[in-house]
């Protein structure tokens, strides 16, 4: 390795690795918040390295993200979280902090094909995304040397005419490893409403095309049927209602009129691949706020 490359990569993992805080935050609306909020956060001499705010003008709703560097703070980082209740409750917010540095626990649920689990292994290990993976479960043992691979755990459960054991198994796994996050990476099987429900708001899923078009099976042909011009992926949280979650990113490719259902396909790799990476980023940085059927999101 040069010493260029060596240089980068300790640049890379300082970064990772640097102390600070996450701040989202909801509330009515009104004037003089950003102001309060970035008063109160210099008050301890606490750097704020971003500010992303949205106002939803309809309802009078403020949402905002900070990334907070904790360097140089006059307090300790619990002091400072604990300083903030005051301000909180005077402007009825809702709000969470995430301590950084910090890898959210996260399994990864499989069928059979892999295109999005390459991609999250190949981001985790760039270090993209700050998720550790405690396993991969899959229905089908199609991905299970992928998996092993890189160094992972494959539970496999398989779905038998009583789907509602399958499940039971998933959530016995997924409680044993204190999963934070679940991500349906093409787990093509419908997620039962109790846990939806109870992974409401930590369950990502990745959706060929823009909902609802194409649903069912064979969307690729369905596509290529009714002509259409551009195909995408949607990522999406999941919630009882079937692909109907709020939309956390999408991706969209053209479509030539010499493309083929084939090319469809590789076409719908790329977009599945592309949004569910960056859906993925974006939830585990908390950059989205969901709100009732939509995400609000702050993308980097």
């Amino acid at each position: 390795m040069s010493v260029g490359l060596e240089l980068f990569d300790l640049l890379v993992q300082r970064a990772l690795m640097r102390e600070g805080l996450i701040l989202k935050l909801t509330c009515p609306d009104k004037h003089g918040l950003v102001a309060q909020i970035a008063s109160h956060a210099s008050e301890f001499s606490a750097n704020l390295v971003e500010f992303n705010q949205f106002t939803e003008q309809k309802r009078g709703i403020f949402y905002a993200r900070l990334e907070i560097d904790t360097e140089s703070l006059e307090v300790s980082i619990e002091d400072f979280i604990a300083s903030f209740e005051v301000l909180g409750r005077a402007i009825k917010a809702v709000w969470h902090f995430r301590r950084l540095p910090y890898k959210m626990r996260t399994a990864v649920l499989v069928t059979k094909t892999d295109h999005c689990l390459n991609e999250i292994l190949w981001r985790t290990k760039l270090g993209e995304m700050p998720i550790e993976i405690t396993s991969v479960i899959g229905n089908r043992s199609d991905c299970k040397e992928i998996a092993e691979n890189s160094g992972l755990p494959f539970h496999l459960v398989e779905m038998g005419e009583d789907k509602e054991v399958g499940f039971l198994e998933i959530e016995s796994l997924l409680e044993e490893q204190q999963v934070e996050l679940v991500v349906l990476a093409r787990f093509m099987q419908i997620m039962p409403p109790w846990m939806c429900e109870k992974y409401s708001g930590r369950m990502i899923n990745i959706h060929h095309s823009f909902l609802p078009a194409f649903i069912g099976a064979n969307p690729y042909r369905q596509a290529y049927e009714r002509g259409v011009k551009f195909i995408g992926a949607t990522c999406h949280y999941v919630t009882g209602e079937l692909d109907a979650g709020p939309i956390i990113e999408q991706e969209v490719e053209r479509v030539q009129h010499h493309h083929s259902v084939l090319d469809l396909v590789r076409l719908g790799r790329d977009c599945e691949r592309a949004a569910l990476a960056r859906g993925i980023r974006y939830h585990v940085h908390d950059r989205t706020i969901i709100d009732g059927k939509r995400a609000i999101v702050f993308p980097d």
